[in-house]
């Protein structure tokens, strides 16, 4: 019988990630063996989101998750692309062929696998799954969750700091509640810093089939709206969409603040690195991670598991030297970055 407790917060570092595993709680005590009951796992398996594997952000970050646990742990993985105008049906075949190959975990990528993961995580009780952005009930599914918008806060300070226009811009990939997680901590951030600073904000669809999370030209063509209305700091919440964000901003020559990975190293972004003033991380690779080395170890994590600013489960990084030179900027960061884990700030989620 698998014991399951919510989880306020998991440790992703790499030096802590086995402590996390062991002394947060949220652990089960059975051995998550593959479904033909063998005891045996080929290992991690994950199905990614719109956009798949190349978005250089959400999904990539799963994908460097999966490669540091197949090196850890000499596993087999596998890394299944998503179906453009797939249905839930879809994606609960997908996951069922996973867990009946005798993978486990089986990850979900994103919020969007849900309802399939609901329905094949009872067909398969011996099997770990683990779902990213999206809270499923199962004794045998872990919620891999963020704190989306404490890590956007920190992007809008440094947004308020970096504008000379005294306008900022967000585009959001798909109008939803995660997004507007995004939304709402950048809007607080910039204007908690700078009252005088308009945030512009546009989403580019309401619906993900629509293509929110993977239209470059749609991100494209948000950013360079904006910008023409005199922002010249643009974050995106979107997927590979933001990659459109990003290129526009580097023609404007005005900033951009990437999110999730930081896209300022992101080898397909090189052409507009100089434009890159930060990212809004997203420790999706952690979090990964830390439920194949739960399973690896015997205790498989369930329940939600929650990362967040003060396990570095978010975070805003600094690779862009630029970042430093900004006169006020990184020391602003740092201190937000201190009001949110010690309570004093409290960031918004709508």
């Amino acid at each position: 019988m698998r014991r399951t407790s919510k989880l306020t917060s998991v440790a992703v570092g790499v030096a802590s990630i086995a402590l996390a595993a062991t002394a947060c709680g949220g652990t089960s005590s059975d051995s998550g063996s593959g479904s033909d009951g063998s005891g045996d796992s080929k290992g991690l398996a994950i199905a990614y989101d719109i956009g798949g594997k190349g978005d250089q952000s959400f999904n990539d970050a799963a994908y460097a998750g999966l490669q540091k646990a197949a090196k850890e742990f000499d596993y087999k993985t596998a890394d299944i692309e998503p179906t453009e105008g797939e249905t839930d049906a879809d994606k609960e075949q997908r996951l069922s062929s996973l867990a009946k190959q005798g993978y486990n975990p089986v990850i979900g990528v994103g919020f969007a696998y849900g309802p399939a993961m609901e329905a094949v995580a009872k067909k398969y009780p011996k099997t770990t799954f683990g779902i990213v952005d999206s809270v499923v009930e199962g004794e045998n599914v872990a919620s891999l969750v963020f704190a989306e918008q404490e890590a956007s806060y920190l992007a809008g300070v440094a947004a308020a700091k970096a504008t000379k226009t005294n306008t900022v811009g967000f585009v959001g990939g798909v109008d939803v509640p995660l997004i507007h997680k995004f939304e709402a901590g950048y809007k607080q951030g910039v204007q908690d810093t700078n009252p005088k600073v308009k945030v512009l904000s546009q989403y580019l669809t309401q619906t993900a089939e629509e293509g929110g999370f993977s239209s470059p030209d749609k991100g494209k063509a948000a950013a360079e709206g904006q910008i023409e209305k005199g922002s010249d700091v643009e974050y995106a919440a979107a997927g590979l969409s933001g990659q459109g964000v990003i290129e526009a901003a580097s023609k404007a020559k005005v900033w951009a603040i990437g999110v999730d990975s930081d896209q300022y190293k992101q080898a397909a972004l090189a052409n507009y690195k100089g434009s890159i003033l930060t990212s809004a991380l997203k420790d999706v690779g952690g979090a990964v991670f830390t439920l194949a080395k739960s399973v690896h170890d015997g205790e498989p994590l369930t329940g939600t598991q929650t990362f967040d600013l003060k396990v570095d489960g978010v975070g805003l990084s600094d690779s862009n030297p630029e970042f430093a030179k900004i006169p006020g900027l990184a020391e602003a960061v740092d201190k937000a970055k201190e009001g949110i884990i010690d309570g004093t700030i409290k960031v918004k989620t709508e």
